[in-house]
């Protein structure tokens, strides 16, 4: 490629070069990395405003080359019932980090879906027991989509409980993933019965409001909370919180944005209640799950790690198979 030019991809570009399973693998390596040290450290700027926010994240990786990304999203749950819009929307910008280069501008919807998805699937490799077969989804709209395609990557899941706060939502995921995959769904009102009959939950939604409690979690369970990423969204009680073995994505962020946060400043627990984060576990430093018993929670805030191992896939698979449109930006 010209190096005056830049690849410009859409939502479908990118949907037809990111692979899930390849994701999975990307998104563990690159949780390694940061661990040993060997990233472009990932940082994060947020701004909220009525009905949603703004938040941009940035990370580096080596790979071939030396990548630096940054994506700027705008995130409002509202937005397809008001607006007929997606909740997510906005760009990714992969750079040689080396030189500045601008290499590619991609749409961020669906690399926000799957990498998020691929780091659950990873935590849930590491950290739920091997023998989980029950798993409960809670929220069931793309972000629940893609997590349990993820989760059927790494545990061998017979029976999921699929709950929505709109359960003609929980139905119509039950209707889609029952044809897809040879594995039993139930559609359910009642989250805390189907908790406490649960190895594993995922929780992404967009709530400000606890929806798990320790007195409905029964040991040994696994919980990938997704949903909590600005202070003002959580998903999981501050005394479950305060209770469990807790894992991070990143813990500077979980302390700031994620579910861990409304657990500090209530005070149930300090900054040394954070077990490890999940790269610290990948590369061996930490201890992941010791005893079937442990309740562990992997508060999972979405990092530009995750974004950075997920585009430089799309990036280099674009270049392979002459996808997308050349821009120079520099004429």
């Amino acid at each position: 490629m010209d190096s005056a030019e830049t690849i410009l991809l859409s939502r479908s570009d990118v949907a037809g070069l990111l692979d899930i399973a390849e994701c999975i693998q990307a998104v563990e390596s690159a949780f390694l990395l940061h661990a040993q040290g060997k990233t472009i450290p990932p940082k994060i700027l947020g701004a909220n405003v009525p009905g949603g926010g703004f938040h941009i994240k940035t990370g580096g990786i080596r790979t071939k080359l030396e990548y630096f990304v940054a994506k700027a999203n705008a995130n409002f749950p509202d937005n397809m019932k008001k607006h007929g819009l997606p909740t997510i929307q906005g760009v990714i910008i992969v750079c040689n980090a080396e030189n500045g280069q601008l290499l590619a501008v991609m749409d961020s919807i669906e690399i926000t879906i799957v990498r998020t998805g691929a780091a659950t699937a990873v935590a849930a490799q590491y950290l739920s027991r091997p023998d989980s077969s029950v798993a409960t989804i809670c929220g069931c709209g793309n972000q629940g989509r893609i997590s349990l395609k993820a989760l059927l990557k790494v545990r061998n899941i017979e029976l999921v409980y699929a709950f929505d706060s709109d359960f003609a939502q929980s139905e119509k995921y039950t209707e889609q993933f029952s044809k897809e995959h040879n594995i039993r769904i139930i559609p359910v009102y009642d989250l805390k019965r189907a908790l406490r009959e649960s190895d594993i939950c995922i929780t992404c939604t967009p709530s400000s409001t606890p929806l798990l409690f320790r007195e409905d979690i029964r040991p040994g369970t696994f919980i990938a909370a997704v949903g909590a990423d600005n202070e003002f969204k959580q998903e999981i009680d501050a005394g479950l919180i305060a209770s469990c073995k807790l894992i991070a994505d990143l813990k500077e962020q979980s302390a700031t944005i994620g579910d861990f946060h409304h657990a500090l400043t209530k005070g149930y627990v300090t900054l040394s209640h954070m077990h490890a984060e999940l790269g610290e576990i990948i590369a061996g430093k930490k201890s992941g799950r010791t005893s079937d018993d442990e309740i562990i929670v992997f508060d999972s805030t979405g990092t530009g790690l995750q974004d950075v191992a997920s585009a430089v896939i799309v990036y280099e698979k674009a270049l392979q198979k002459k996808c997308g449109l050349k821009f120079a930006f520099k004429d």
